[in-house]
């Protein structure tokens, strides 16, 4: 049995803007009609394999439950990170919860949750090739056989070249990101391979290499975990123990520290989406180069990548060459494709801008649903709310403004006062200025409702909360 441990964290910065902080890629629908993180739960579940163990944070926690749920896997772990503390602090805590309840022999599988990776039986006739190893006392790391000559990958040297067995061998050293010159070494080599960031052990033995390698993660790692406790479907970790620990990668902590390392090479497809251009390669282009994805047209294009996000938004591309261009309701990205890997500049860029684009995700998420702003202006603004079956909102009040809800699909139960209702199809309802209200969706199917804000002041902070089932304060 192998315990899948999913790393999803994530800034959501380089594949802006269809990716944000506030909304990774990882959670997104980039390709296909499963977002990567929901691909990754599949590819990582079924005959061979125990629940799998989410590592998320505070942002996400609903997301990566929700979408979970969606596919049918009701049996993940949940355990939220208070705090940003890289991965090795992750997947040290992960390995401890996993040897309480299952034991020291028990074998983990450390992946992260935003790959594509599309031959997935020969992506898991990879990870059997590791279980050996692993048993035996290993740390396995998996490597990606390279095709070219990458510098924004870092590297696995290996102590021999694959002999095409697929069979595990010693690691030699991890290799930082390299320039052309020293990648284009590293291929002709034949004895590198790309870090995948993908990792097999048994809890036992990954817990002595902490001990020996970063021995002052243990403790708050340690206390994080018996300081925590359930939320909801969830459990938290302790913010003060976990936040005393060191920020630090796995890499840097432990594997290039273990004396006992060894890498599988993947022969699979592989890739982690780190940039558009990495995207307009999955998509597939066409004779002239060219990947679409949404509502778009080209007109005398080569070798570029158009995207749109809202199927409402056509966009045309003509004349392009050698460009990205991805197309939102709230922001337009239009780059040399060439310098795909520099988007995340543009977020920082933004970010000194105090441009929320940056960061907020133009339909904010929340565990209850969701929202998106229509239309705002002076004194009013207009909005799209999905409210999922048995989601509730909290109990609330508002200092500054009055609003106007339209149900255009489900039923509502809403609360004003003293008084709760069911509001259906067409029908409307007003809330006052400072009427303690509420809503709710009874129904089994998602509720859609507008509503129309009016007042002095109509940010999201102005919200007085009473009760709340999520624990929110």
């Amino acid at each position: 049995m192998i315990h899948p441990v999913i790393l999803c964290g994530g800034s959501g910065t380089r594949l802006w803007p269809s990716s944000r902080k506030t909304y990774p890629k990882q959670f997104a629908k980039l390709l296909g009609t499963e977002s990567l993180y929901q691909s990754t739960l599949r590819r990582l579940s079924g005959e061979g394999f125990g629940h799998p163990l989410v590592m998320t944070n505070e942002t996400f926690r609903f997301m990566a439950s929700q979408q979970a749920a969606a596919i049918g896997l009701l049996d993940a772990q949940v355990v939220v990170e208070p705090c940003l503390r890289d991965t090795a602090p992750a997947i040290l805590t992960a390995s401890l919860i996993l040897e309480r309840d299952e034991g020291a022999d028990a074998l983990m599988l450390v992946a992260p949750s935003d790959h594509v990776i599309a031959d997935v039986p020969a992506f898991l006739a990879s990870v059997q090739q590791g279980v050996d190893a692993a048993q035996s006392g290993a740390l396995v790391t998996f490597g990606v056989t390279p095709d070219r000559p990458e510098t924004g990958y870092g590297y696995l040297e290996l102590t021999a070249k694959p002999n095409g067995s697929g069979a595990a061998i010693a690691l030699a050293s991890f290799r930082e990101k390299p320039d052309a010159e020293t990648a284009a070494a590293f291929l002709a080599a034949g004895t590198y391979l790309w870090n995948g960031g993908i990792f097999l052990f048994r809890t036992g033995d990954v817990i002595a290499a902490f001990e020996a390698c970063a021995p002052q993660l243990l403790a708050p790692c340690r206390a994080a975990l018996e300081k925590g406790a359930e939320d909801l479907n969830l459990f938290r970790l302790d913010l003060d123990a976990y936040g005393s620990a060191e920020a630090i990668s796995f890499d840097y902590a432990v594997m290039e520290k273990a004396d006992k390392v060894s890498a599988v090479p993947l022969t699979c497809k592989w890739s982690d989406l780190g940039s558009w251009d990495a995207l307009w390669k999955e998509e597939g282009p066409d004779e002239n180069g060219v990947s679409t994805n949404g509502a778009v047209t080209v007109i005398d294009c080569a070798n570029s990548y158009l995207r749109s996000e809202e199927d409402n938004m056509h966009l045309v591309g003509l004349g392009l060459k050698d460009m990205v261009v991805v197309a939102m309701r709230d922001a337009v990205l239009v780059a040399d494709k060439c310098r795909a890997q520099e988007v995340k500049d543009v977020v920082t860029t933004l970010r000194a801008a105090s441009a929320p684009q940056a960061d907020d995700y133009p339909r904010f998420h929340r565990p209850w649903g969701w929202y998106e702003t229509l239309c705002i202006d002076q004194r009013f603004q207009v909005k799209r709310i999905m409210v999922r079956p048995g989601g509730v909102l909290s109990l609330q009040s508002h200092h500054h403004r009055s609003e106007h809800w339209v149900v255009v699909s489900g039923t509502a139960e809403v609360t004003v006062g003293e008084q709760t209702k069911l509001v259906t199809e067409n029908e409307s309802v007003y809330i006052p200025l400072g009427a303690v209200h509420r809503m709710a969706n009874p129904g089994k199917l998602p509720m859609y409702l507008i509503e129309v804000q009016t007042g002095s002041y109509l940010g999201e902070d102005d919200i007085l909360r009473y009760e709340d089932v999520y624990g929110r304060g």
